[in-house]
């Protein structure tokens, strides 16, 4: 994303460890006002959160957004439902995927894109335990391979 104004909250990196992602989406959210300012500040926590299409609309659950400090009687439950904002067309792609036996709605991160809160939404498919292990390694060859290749720079 080399986009100007884009400012990455928070990332869910156990989801691309999880999961193979197939398609991203960028996708609004409705957030209370005391809830932004926790965003602002960077209190949220994208971990086992999930999304469910629920009557032709897209909800985020068990996103934790940390209740804002000078907020008092405006903050709300850090893990309540948040609806998301996406386009029909986008929903209706999203349904289709998600009837699909194995695919899953997972966010994969949250950022300010001039000034406005999104999701990044990921149609995701459920890794078994040896495709995790088989990318761990594969991650750990590369890595082999870049640091030979800067000691021969070295030298």
């Amino acid at each position: 994303m080399a986009d100007e104004g884009i400012k990455i909250i928070a990332q869910n990196r156990k989801a691309r460890h999880d999961y193979f992602i197939e398609e991203t989406y960028e996708a609004g959210i409705v957030l209370a006002g005391t809830e932004v300012k926790s965003v602002r500040q960077g209190n949220v926590n994208l971990r086992d959160s999930y999304a469910v299409i629920k009557d032709g609309e897209v909800f985020l659950y068990n996103m934790h957004i940390s209740p804002y400090e000078k907020g008092n009687i405006f903050n709300r439950d850090p893990l309540r439902t948040r609806k998301l904002l996406l386009n029909r067309r986008e929903i209706n792609k999203l349904t289709g995927y998600v009837q699909q036996k194995g695919y899953t709605l997972v966010p994969l991160k949250v950022y300010l894109k001039r000034g406005w809160v999104k999701v990044e939404l990921a149609v995701a498919r459920g890794k078994k335990s040896y495709d995790k292990r088989q990318s761990i390694a594969k991650r750990d060859a590369q890595r082999e391979i870049e640091r030979a290749f800067r000691e021969r720079q070295k030298m």
